[in-house]
């Protein structure tokens, strides 16, 4: 398979608590069934010096800001100077860096959220990996299932990836720019430092240093 889709090509090490969890396979979309227990685990390694446990299995540091009209379930680590605004859903399985911002009406669910990411406001971002310092539009999802309910594969020039997986969102590697109320259809996975228009609907891979404003219209920037 390509370089263009393993996870060191989309991912710089040094911006994640999970980067043992991601490194540790060859393609981001491996990740995703064991972000669960990876959570639990790191969880218990935290200090309770800088990290609170409200709950079994949930773990905020004491730097972040976090809305009492949000909801977080286990299992779930919030990082340092982090902010999650009123009204986010947090389902589980998810694992926020430090200085994100998860904002009003989000719901996560089965993701990492590198360090520095913003996804303010009324996102679903779900069985999906965002890298460091990108950002989600105003209203932009990742859509983690097929109409059809059968398996994802991830579509790269001719050639169609099978992963074996019900449920996959995006990849979205570092720098990238999603823009608003895009849709990131289930497969997608966009190289670092790309910009996505408003009101896209993506699907396979977007090269890196690109600049998505159709689907056959993808061009480098320049």
């Amino acid at each position: 398979m390509a370089k263009e889709l393993t996870c060191s090509a989309l991912f710089e090490r040094g911006h994640s608590a999970a980067e043992k969890l991601i490194f540790s396979y060859e393609y981001p979309w491996e990740v995703l069934p064991h972000i669960g227990e990876f959570i639990l685990e790191y969880g218990e390694s935290l200090s309770m010096e800088k990290y609170d446990s409200p709950c079994d299995g949930v773990w905020i540091a004491k730097s972040a800001k976090v809305s009492p009209l949000a909801t977080i379930s286990a299992p779930c680590v919030i990082g340092e100077n982090t902010e999650v605004r009123q009204c986010a859903f947090i389902r589980g399985k998810a694992l926020v860096g430090d200085g994100c911002v998860i904002g009003n009406s989000v719901e996560l669910k089965n993701c990492i959220i590198s360090d520095g990411c913003q996804v303010p406001h009324f996102n679903y971002v779900g069985d999906s990996i965002l890298g460091y310092k990108s950002h989600m539009g105003a209203g932009s999802v990742t859509s983690n299932v097929k109409s059809d309910k059968t398996l994802v594969s991830v579509k790269f020039g001719d050639e169609k990836i099978e992963t074996g997986l019900k449920k996959f969102g995006a990849m979205l590697g570092d720098f990238v720019e999603v823009g608003c109320n895009s849709v990131l259809n289930p497969g997608t996975v966009i190289g670092a430092h790309s910009n996505v228009y408003p009101l896209s609907s993506v699907r396979g891979f977007v090269p890196p240093q690109s600049i998505f404003k159709a689907q056959d219209n993808i061009v480098t920037k320049k």
